[in-house]
């Protein structure tokens, strides 16, 4: 896959209602290259899933198409969770409003607490084996809980989750700790999510100035305003510069550095936000520049 993901989070109701602007980054993803679409069936109840469907007509064949369930579509209680009989309805609805007849890459959007491992592994295995999917994975899952799952698949003779995503960022380094090296070991991809730590790396929100009216601020406004990231902000905004670069493409290029990330997942909600984030594909960052962001963080 690209190094760069799309993800279609914003893509609808709750980001961007305009669905030919949302076709048009489609497109406009495709033509710089980027062969990786990731979205959700609890993403504006399902509209984002309709859009990336609707852009992908005739242009679905050299796509990595990766969607997840997990979220509650809707208010009974049957309509969620990782269940065989949620699985086997809603992997129907993902495959009808993407336009499509197999999904790349299936994952369950969190861990279920209320649903043995077993069987969402079982439903998913029947899934690749009857093509409805291509494989599957998981996201943000501690890795005691990624090894509990090789572990049953092994003993089951179950298929065995291929990628995990989980958040990752300047600002969110954790999964460096145990998920990643979990995640190597066992050959898996991961793609990280969040890698602008919610747009607090795109340089809008600074210590000491008014907080801008944003989508980010309004559904994340603890994140925006915590004091230690936007010291830290303050802080990489000088040495981005001193690179050469805005804090943007510098915030990407650090989650492409680790040899365990797979590709970042970048989620635009307009145009213009999009070409900024494309502006910086393909930075790579010195050790001397690492080390520096290793201290401010």
């Amino acid at each position: 896959v690209s190094r760069l993901c799309l993800g279609a989070m914003m893509f609808g109701a709750m980001g961007n209602r305009d669905r030919a602007d949302c076709v048009r980054m489609v497109h406009r993803a495709l033509d710089a290259g980027i062969n990786f679409i990731d979205t959700a069936d609890v993403y504006s109840q399902g509209e984002s899933e309709e859009i990336v469907g609707e852009a992908l007509v005739g242009r679905r064949e050299p796509v990595v198409l990766a969607t997840k369930f997990w979220g509650a579509m809707g208010e009974d209680p049957n309509r969620r969770g990782s269940s065989r009989r949620w699985i086997a309805q809603a992997v129907e609805g993902s495959l009808r409003r993407l336009r499509t007849d197999v999904i790349d890459l299936y994952q369950m959007h969190r861990f279920d607490e209320t649903t043995d491992v077993e069987e969402p592994l079982a439903a998913l295995t029947d899934l690749v084996r009857a093509g409805k999917i291509r494989s599957f994975g998981i996201s943000t899952w501690s890795a005691d809980r990624i090894v509990e799952a090789h572990w049953v698949a092994e003993r089951r003779g179950l298929l065995r989750p291929r990628c995990e995503q989980s958040p990752y960022s300047i600002l969110r380094r954790e999964i460096e700790r145990t998920v990643l090296p979990t995640c190597q070991r066992y050959g898996m991809g991961v793609t990280a999510w969040c890698p602008l730590s919610k747009g607090m790396l795109t340089g809008k929100y600074r210590k000491g100035q008014p907080t801008p009216d944003t989508v980010r601020a309004k559904y994340s406004p603890k994140m925006v305003s915590d004091e230690h990231g936007l010291e830290a902000v303050e802080r990489l905004i000088p040495l981005a510069q001193e690179a050469g670069l805005s804090l943007t493409p510098m915030a990407i290029a650090l989650v492409l550095a680790h040899p365990g990330i797979t590709a970042a997942i970048i989620g635009p909600r307009t145009m213009a936000q999009f070409d900024d984030l494309l502006s910086g594909a393909g930075v790579r960052l010195d050790d001397a520049v690492l080390d520096r962001i290793d201290e401010i963080v």
